[in-house]
């Protein structure tokens, strides 16, 4: 009998909010089946409830007949599911052998046979055709192999499920092509196979159904091939958005230049210069490892620069730390909103309060009212879905997240003249990204100069008013809105 897993009316509720409510699907072996939908559509609270996690409150999964109750991640693991999440639950320090194993190492006469343990993991890299050596520490692996990692341990498992979230998120379009080659090798080989994804490109790719949630709820099941985008979008936000980027309502007034850096030079970037007016939206292009972000970063001060001077509003900033770049008004949404933008364990409110809580102090204590009142701003301004300011950041959605990374830069005690936005919609639903792409043209209509970095080619040329392009840490060329193409751009990415 082929294996499958079978949702029946699934149900979690959290203080003050429903995340799923009669959740009922079936996903077959030998089938990629896409979970889709907006950021808060419940995606990653069923990925937690497979994983053992979570437990429902309701409902109950069926794994090949057999009806499961699981009371730890581990128990999902010795039930036969693994599911891979964006952070890896790998131990960097130790090999790829001893993490593909960890939990199952061979031993003989009561040690580790190290011996049995390489050729073991040797089988599975050469059954996959990977480049990976069994001996080196997965902590010196880039993030494309630690997760080609984590799949050689789902496939040693003899996992039935492997579910992957966001998979793609931080991957090259090379590493990317390797993913989805394992993919199509574990469907082959009769597993059943969960991908959560944001990008629909791919989901029409890699998958063969798709279920589609809405605020917690079953909205729709679809093959694939029997679909597409506008379809698929509508189920999602539940209206035709139409075209995104002509529907967006453009700032139109430039004023005096804001921003200009001269020569900027590390150990990344080389003699970087360029302009940023007022209201201007300047959009990064590159590929992987361009020196984007490093640039991003130099400006706000969280790398140090070597030679070049960066001005803004007239006057050179002689001091170098994210603290002097604050003071002077620039603000930095970073590409890692988990790791770098935020402080996941601590409520929404005092992540939007961080930068100002010299403002916001008291005789004694911090104004608890006036962080309040900032937090509910934030709120009301950017629709983040939350039942109170006292959420801890970590259980929010990645939209909502991100939204509370501007809310902070963006309340009525920051006066933010530059905000650097680092892949602002990386692993967000399409409804949050035209969100967002509206949110930057309103910043520009505030006179607040933007920067706009992007993986994704076609939002940097539709959002920006002027598109810098780089190429292993200097610019290559510069183009207008109106004049750029993919083609265009792309051939300036690859110049040597």
């Amino acid at each position: 009998m082929d294996e499958y897993m079978e949702f029946v009316g699934i149900g979690k509720y959290f203080p003050g909010v429903k995340a799923l409510e009669d959740i009922s699907f079936r996903a077959d072996a030998g089938r990629v089946v896409a979970l889709l939908g907006e950021n808060g559509a419940g995606k990653s609270t069923l990925l937690k409830i497979m994983s053992g996690d979570i437990r429902a409150n309701e409902g109950s999964m069926i794994l090949s007949g057999k009806t499961l109750s699981l009371s730890s991640p581990q128990h999902a693991i010795n039930m036969g599911i693994s599911v891979i999440y964006q952070e890896r639950q790998l131990i960097p320090a130790l090999s790829v052998m001893e993490n593909v194993f960890l939990g199952a190492l061979p031993l003989k006469n009561g040690i580790v046979d190290y011996r049995a343990l390489r050729s073991g993991t040797v089988k599975i890299i050469e059954k996959f055709g990977l480049p990976i050596d069994p001996d080196v520490q997965v902590g010196m692996l880039s993030i494309a192999h630690q997760q080609m990692v984590e799949i050689m341990k789902a496939y040693r498992r003899d996992s039935k499920l492997i579910a992957f979230d966001e998979p793609t998120a931080p991957l090259t379009d090379t590493e990317i092509d390797i993913l989805f080659d394992l993919i199509h090798q574990l469907k082959a080989a009769g597993k059943i196979i969960i991908y959560v994804s944001h990008r629909l490109k791919e989901i029409f790719q890699i998958t063969d159904e798709i279920i589609v949630l809405k605020d917690g709820k079953f909205v729709k099941h679809l093959i694939t091939a029997e679909t597409d985008e506008p379809e698929l979008i509508k189920a999602m936000v539940g209206r035709d958005i139409g075209d995104t980027y002509a529907n967006l309502s453009r700032n139109d007034k430039l004023g005096d230049v804001l921003l200009e850096v001269k020569d900027l030079t590390n150990s990344v970037i080389k003699g970087v210069s360029f302009t940023v007016r007022k209201g201007e939206v300047v959009g990064f292009a590159g590929l992987v490892g361009a020196g984007r972000t490093e640039v991003a970063r130099a400006i706000f001060g969280a790398d140090p620069i070597t030679s070049g001077e960066i001005i803004i509003d007239g006057k050179v900033l002689h001091s170098h730390s994210p603290n002097d770049a604050i003071e002077a008004g620039i603000a930095l949404c970073p590409e890692d909103r988990k790791d770098q933008g935020l402080v996941l364990w601590r409520s929404l409110r005092d992540n939007i309060c961080m930068p100002v809580f010299e403002k916001l102090k008291g005789i004694l204590f911090l104004k608890t009212k006036a962080m309040e009142d900032l937090a509910r701003e934030a709120i009301k301004k950017y629709d983040i879905k939350t039942p109170t300011t006292d959420k801890i950041v970590i259980e929010l959605s990645g939209g909502n997240q991100q939204k509370v990374i501007l809310g902070r830069w963006t309340s009525s005690l920051m006066s933010t003249k530059l905000l650097i936005l680092d892949e602002p919609t990386k692993g967000i639903d399409v409804g949050t990204k035209a969100e967002i792409y509206q949110m930057v043209c309103n910043f520009a209509k505030l006179g607040i100069a933007v920067i706009f970095i992007s993986s994704e080619l076609t939002e940097v040329i539709n959002v920006a008013d002027t598109i810098i392009i780089m190429h292993n840490g200097s610019i290559k060329g510069t183009i207008k809105r109106e004049d750029a193409t993919e083609e265009n751009v792309l051939a300036l990415a690859m110049i040597e």
